[in-house]
C-alpha cells in the first residue's frame, strides 16, 4: 500500500482538486447515520458553495469540457476506436456541459433560498455557533431519524450535481494521460526540469508509508522539486538527508 499525493501546477486544477475532495467527503458523510456526521456534511456542502462561488469557475469548466469534446470528435473514423464507445463518451461530455450551462447563476443558488439552511450557514463558522440555544430548529433536525436526514441531504446535494459531475470527469481524464516513472531522491531531495512546449497541470506522487517520510512538493511550468521530510519526536519536520529514496511520480498534461 502506498500513499498518493497530488500537486496542481495552476489555480484551475487546484480548485478542481479542492472540489473533488469536498464532494468525496460529502458523499461519505451522507452515508453515515450519526447526527455529527450529518453536521459536517452540511458544513462540507457550504464549503462547496463557497469554492463554487468563483465567478470564472463555470466558464473554465465549460471551456475544458468543450476542449475535450473537440479532441474526442477528432478521433472519429479511427479504426482502432469504437464509434459506439466514442459516441457514448461524447454524449457524457454533452450532458455535463448542458447541465452546467443551463444551471443559471452560481452553482447551488437554489439552496440560498432555503431560509433554514442559510440560518445554519450563518452560524456554522462561529465556534460553537450551532448550539441548541442558538439554533433550536437545527438541534431538532439532528434528532430526527437518520433516514430523513439522509434524504434531505441527498436532495440538497442534487443542487450541486451540475458542478460535481464535470469536475470528477475532467480530473479522471487528466489523470489518465500521465505515464508513471520511478525516480530517486538523493539526500532527501529530488528536482526535475520539465520539457518546453508542453504544459503539465498535475503531479501525482506515490510514497511508501513505511518509509515514514512526508513529501513537500513545489513546482511551476519549468520544473518541480520534492523534499522528503521526516517527523521528529516532538513533531518537528526536518529534511531526510541521511537516505536516498525511490518513489514514483506521474506528470499529467
Amino acid at each position: 500500500m502506498v500513499i498518493l499525493y497530488e500537486y496542481p501546477f495552476n489555480e484551475r486544477i487546484r480548485t478542481y482538486l479542492r472540489l473533488e475532495h469536498l464532494f468525496r467527503r460529502l458523499a461519505e458523510l451522507i452515508l453515515r447515520s450519526h447526527p455529527l456526521d450529518h453536521h459536517y456534511a452540511i458544513q462540507t456542502m457550504f464549503e462547496i458553495m463557497d469554492v463554487g462561488a468563483r465567478s470564472d469557475l463555470k466558464t473554465e469548466i465549460l471551456k475544458d469540457l468543450d476542449k475535450h469534446k473537440q479532441l474526442y470528435n477528432s478521433y472519429r473514423g479511427n479504426p482502432a476506436i469504437s464509434e459506439a464507445a466514442l459516441d457514448q463518451f461524447i454524449a457524457r461530455l454533452d450532458t455535463c456541459f448542458s447541465a452546467l450551462h443551463e444551471d443559471a447563476g452560481k452553482v447551488g443558488h437554489a439552496l440560498m433560498d432555503n431560509e433554514w439552511l442559510m440560518s445554519v450557514r450563518s452560524r456554522i463558522t462561529i465556534p460553537g455557533g450551532t448550539c441548541e440555544f442558538d439554533l433550536p430548529a437545527y438541534h431538532d433536525w439532528q434528532h430526527r431519524p437518520a433516514e430523513q436526514r439522509q434524504q434531505e441531504l441527498t436532495t440538497w446535494t442534487q443542487e450541486l450535481a451540475s458542478l460535481a459531475e464535470p469536475v470528477q470527469l475532467l480530473m479522471a481524464l487528466l489523470r489518465e494521460n500521465g505515464l508513471p516513472q520511478k525516480v530517486m531522491a538523493s539526500n532527501g531531495q529530488f528536482q526535475q526540469n520539465l520539457p518546453q512546449g508542453k504544459t503539465y497541470q498535475l503531479l501525482r506522487l506515490w510514497l511508501d508509508p513505511n518509509l515514514g517520510l512526508i513529501p513537500e512538493i513545489s513546482g511551476n511550468r519549468l520544473m518541480f522539486s520534492v523534499r522528503l521530510l521526516q517527523r521528529g519526536s516532538e513533531g518537528r519536520l526536518s529534511l531526510a538527508t541521511d537516505q536516498n529514496t525511490e518513489f514514483e511520480v506521474t506528470l499529467c498534461a
